[in-house]
């Protein structure tokens, strides 16, 4: 799973899990996420889901990002992993992140999440 951003200028870039640092973490590329994953959009792969008209995107569609930050895992003794990244503009700010609902939330699986609200990353985990 992941989430691909394209800029007003054509440039591609994905947002996928992936395990280079260790097992799940999320990781940015400068191409469409079908240099990734398989299937998109066919049976048994990823829906293929453009959001760019959903509500929760369009405080950010189409609006220059004034701030971009990493987000890293904080498990003592394990290899620092980013779990997410925040994508900031003027209006709003989003993350991406790795994780699902398990007994709450585990950061850091093979599923990619969108978080619209500072108050839904902080429960999270995902650092504000």
């Amino acid at each position: 799973m992941g989430v691909e951003l394209i800029t007003d200028d054509e440039v591609c870039s994905s947002a996928v899990w992936d395990s280079s640092f260790d097992h799940y973490g999320l990781e940015i590329f400068p191409e469409p996420m079908t240099a990734h994953l398989l299937r998109i959009g066919e049976a048994f792969g990823s829906a293929a889901v453009d959001v760019t008209g959903h509500p929760r995107w369009s405080a950010l569609v189409g609006k220059k990002l004034t701030h971009i930050e990493i987000v890293w895992s904080e498990d003592q003794g394990a290899v620092r992993t980013p779990y997410a990244v925040r994508l900031r503009s003027r209006e709003t700010a989003v993350w991406i992140a790795v994780g699902r609902p398990e007994d709450g939330f585990l950061l850091g699986t093979d599923d990619v999440v969108v978080v619209f609200t500072a108050a839904f990353a902080a429960g999270l985990g995902i650092s504000p």
